[in-house]
């Protein structure tokens, strides 16, 4: 049967999932430092973070800054991780998600010598990732492999599908060339490699459809300057035509030709790939690396001064799956094209970044670390527009076709599979300053997003085909070895001929020696008559044979047709179920796509309240802030205004009493000027000229000061205490309560007379509760006396209700109590001099307002304790 090459199969184009999206997988690797005392700058703080340390003698270049930072990725590996680890983790989700048929890309990222290309190939004894790759892929799909040649790659990112026949005769004209290849099982592996493919722990896909055929398929190409070559491509070499350079003149034996660089196309499904390379059908572990490592040998590799071998160009491995399911009958491959997947892991290890003022990089050395940086930055220009695309709803062009990078893997940023990227950090001091700036790229890819492709849909025919068809193919078997068939039969075992004619009895000897011998012939006649009636016997017995087995036949061929009527009755009943949970799905699925249309629609509305809730609130707490502040505003306002009141009203009580005192001293030095000289005028005029008495002396101003005034002249002093009424005093024979207050400097003295105070409150300082319970006040005053010794003042006064709710204390009296030693002299400043007996009336004249004109207010609600207003009378001034 041949197969149809009419178009290239359809490749299933990986539909996304625009509602389903899953972030770039970013996972951080830390080398090893290769001395033991050498300066770490990497710490790992947990399973998912790193801490960076600045060296020493980093601050002296920063200016003074000092700064530890830490980044976060999905999973971190330190130095002690195993590559299996690694590998269960990052690498085997996505070879399980080939064998389903999805896309995956995985690339290694860092500085140069920070052990990308160990991470991604491994060392002897310790396979990296790919080998582990290839070798799950073949412990998966290793009994369900198609033979060679059944999968067939055309040159336009497509695959078809051959018969078992056209295989065949593929295979014949391929061993038929002159360069045959060693089949695999004789193939001798290179030493070089042998340790690193020796993978003991057998892991394989858990989901690997057993009715499908798989081939593989590897390329491997490498990005150098810019330019894309294939590193499997075998030119042939002609010795007849020669070989010409760039100036058009042949080249001598010997010389190097560089292979010439490929192009970058799109297929149909506006998928990327590499015009013209090499790719090889590969069926085992051994095989496939064996072609990688023929491709790592023409791959371009330099020693610079950080790098023996550092990597010159970005290397990409590529693993096409393609899978195509079995027929009804569990024989031959199924011969449509639609039904083709074509899956592929592309294994990426990215040249390092690095600086040329460190390698010492010259000529082809700087060429080639200018085109490094230079894709590596169109790299990060694409990952950083992506992400701004993403996060703010832009619609910037992505700059895929700036670097041949780019524009090979557009289409996993597209949503065309998973993107998994491997951080790989040297902790040397060296590599601080561009370890930062890789770890801030690799934390930014974090947070772009990749559509989710959708599953490739199901082919429609009964899984366990394969399974059914080996069990029949067992079945008849071991029927046709019971029966006495050929199977089992051994090589060296008599036919069934040879056994039919030993079963006859053996011919008597024919030769007639003489003419009289009548004995030859009668046994003749004789042996051949029992030979006819054994094939007659044996006739009739195949005849009954047949017979049977014609029944048995029969009866056969009824019972087949009754288990195919039965079998098609209960496939048209699946069929049957299939069609209405088919039904079902369209419904659910237009329900589903209805709720989330619903969905959608109530979070945009939720989103629009909230975001109404949100300024309502802020506006709600501005104008709250405001009042509160206006209000503030007028309590301050309000305070100072009264302050500022009762400031000027005292200020103007003082200033009336000042001016009344003033004017009272007046008019007393006018009265005592008339009185003289109304005294000298009467001494005139009633005495001789000779007997004038001498001019009387004018008294003291001091002593007018201490006179005391008239009480028609004496201003009444103002206590602004008592806004109430007063209330009525209480009797002493009702018990009166005293507050005694005795301030905490108080000392007490050793005379024999001490204050009693019955039923007193004694406090420190006075309180508006203390108040509230007693009708009396006493303020305990020391100070020290002009003889040094200690003066005590009991200062008395009476407790009132003001009017707005508080304690009001009126001071009515106060009693001096003076301690004087016998020895002591007394200081006097001037004589005593008796007072007129004129002012003795004054003098005795007294009452509480000239006693004690001072009182204490205590105000209700005052956070500081009671407020205290004294007022007293003032002192004069001198005229």
């Amino acid at each position: 049967m041949k197969a149809a090459r009419a178009r290239t199969p359809r490749r299933p184009r990986k539909a996304t999932n625009p509602t389903q999206k899953d972030p770039v997988g970013v996972y951080c690797r830390v080398r090893p430092l290769s001395r033991v005392d050498q300066e770490c700058c990497i710490e790992v703080i947990n399973g998912t973070t790193v801490q960076f340390h600045p060296p020493e003698g980093y601050r002296v270049f920063r200016n003074g800054e000092y700064r530890e930072t830490q980044y976060s990725f999905k999973e971190v590996f330190g130095t002690l991780v195993a590559q299996k680890e690694l590998f269960d983790v990052v690498a085997k989700p996505l070879v399980e998600d080939l064998i389903r048929g999805r896309n995956g890309l995985l690339f290694t990222y860092g500085v140069t010598g920070s052990g990308k290309t160990h991470t991604m190939t491994g060392s002897p004894g310790d396979g990296g990732l790919l080998p582990r790759c290839l070798a799950m892929i073949f412990n998966s799909i290793g009994p369900f492999q198609a033979k060679r040649f059944v999968f067939k790659l055309d040159d336009k990112n497509g695959v078809d599908v051959q018969s078992e026949v056209e295989a065949l005769l593929e295979r014949q004209r391929r061993e038929a060339l002159p360069t045959p290849k060693t089949p695999a099982g004789k193939r001798q592996l290179d030493p070089e490699f042998a340790e690193m493919i020796a993978v003991q722990d057998h892991c394989r896909a858990e989901e690997v459809d057993e009715d499908n055929v798989y081939g593989v398929f590897v390329s491997y190409i490498e990005i150098y300057n810019n330019y894309i070559y294939d590193l499997l491509d075998e030119a042939p070499c002609d010795s007849i035509k020669p070989k010409w350079n760039n100036c058009n003149t042949p080249v001598r034996n010997g010389d190097f030709v560089p292979p010439q660089s490929k192009i970058l196309r799109e297929d149909q499904n506006h998928n990327m790939y590499v015009t013209g390379c090499t790719e090889v059908e590969v069926k085992s572990t051994e095989e496939a690396f064996e072609v990688f490592w023929r491709g790592q040998k023409k791959r371009r590799i330099a020693n610079t001064q950080l790098n023996r071998e550092s990597s010159r160009s970005h290397s990409v491995f590529i693993i096409k799956l393609a899978q195509a399911p079995l027929d009804a009958d569990g024989d031959n491959v199924l011969q449509e094209k639609e039904q083709i997947t074509l899956s592929q892991l592309s294994l990426v290890d990215l040249a390092g970044s690095e600086r040329t003022n460190r390698t010492k990089a010259e000529g082809n050395r700087l060429r080639e670390a200018g085109n490094i940086n230079q894709s590596l930055m169109t790299l990060r220009t694409c990952i950083e527009i992506l992400r701004e695309n993403q996060l703010y709803g832009t619609n910037k062009m992505v700059p895929y076709r700036d670097s041949k990078l780019t524009h090979l893997f557009k289409n996993y940023f597209d949503g065309e599979g998973k993107v998994r990227m491997i951080v790989c950090v040297n902790p040397k001091p060296e590599d601080y300053e561009e370890s930062l700036q890789v770890m801030r790229f690799a934390e930014m890819t974090q947070e772009v997003e990749v559509a989710r492709p959708l599953d490739r849909p199901l082919c429609g025919l009964t899984p366990g085909r394969r399974l059914r068809n080996q069990a029949f193919r067992e079945e008849l078997s071991r029927k046709l070895e019971l029966r006495g068939g050929p199977v089992g039969a051994g090589p060296e075992e008599p036919s069934a001929a040879e056994l039919f004619f030993q079963s006859f009895p053996p011919l008597p000897s024919c030769e007639l020696l003489d003419i009289n011998d009548d004995q030859t012939l009668p046994k003749l006649i004789e042996a051949l008559e029992q030979r006819h009636k054994m094939r007659q016997m044996l006739t009739e017995e195949f005849a009954k044979n047949v017979l049977a087995f014609k029944t048995m036949l029969q009866e056969f061929d009824s019972s087949v047709a009754s288990k195919e009527n039965y079998i098609q009755g209960k496939l048209a009943e699946k069929e049957k179920t299939i069609t209405g949970q088919k039904t079902e799905l369209e419904r659910l699925e237009k329900k589903i796509k209805t709720l989330e249309y619903k969905i959608e629609i109530l979070e945009k509305t939720a989103t629009i309240y909230e975001e109404d809730k949100r300024n309502l609130q802020q506006e709600l707490e501005n104008k709250s802030q405001k009042l509160q502040r206006q209000a503030s505003d007028k309590r301050r306002l309000e305070a100072r205004l009264q302050g500022m009141v009762a400031e000027t009203s005292l200020k103007w009580e003082k200033e009336c009493e000042r001016r009344v005192a003033a004017k009272q001293l007046e008019m007393q030095n006018k009265l005592w000027v008339k009185d003289e000289k109304l005294k000298q005028l009467k001494a005139i005029v009633t005495e001789p000229r000779a007997e004038r008495p001498e001019k009387p002396e004018r008294p003291s101003r001091e002593r007018e000061r201490e006179k005391p005034l008239p009480r028609s002249v004496s201003p009444s002093p103002a206590p602004s205490a008592p806004v109430a009424p007063l209330r009525p005093r209480r009797s002493r024979s009702a018990g009166e309560r005293w507050v005694d207050h005795r301030p905490p400097s108080h000392v007490p003295t050793e005379t024999l007379l001490q204050p009693r105070v019955p039923r007193a409150i004694t406090v420190d300082a006075p309180s508006e509760r203390a108040l509230a319970r007693c009708d009396r006040y006493l303020l305990t005053h020391q100070e020290l006396a002009s003889d040094g010794e200690i003066q005590t003042k009991l200062i008395k006064g009476d407790v009132f209700k003001t009017r707005g709710g508080g304690q009001a204390v009126q001071f009515t009296d106060i009693e001096t109590l003076k301690q004087e030693s016998p020895t002591g002299r007394k200081r006097r400043s001037s004589p005593p001099k008796p007072d007129p007996a004129g002012d003795t009336a004054d003098s005795e004249w007294t009452d509480v307002e000239t006693r004690c004109s001072v009182a204490m207010e205590m105000r209700v609600g005052s956070a500081l304790g009671p407020g205290l207003q004294h007022h007293a009378q003032p002192k004069r001034r001198k005229p």
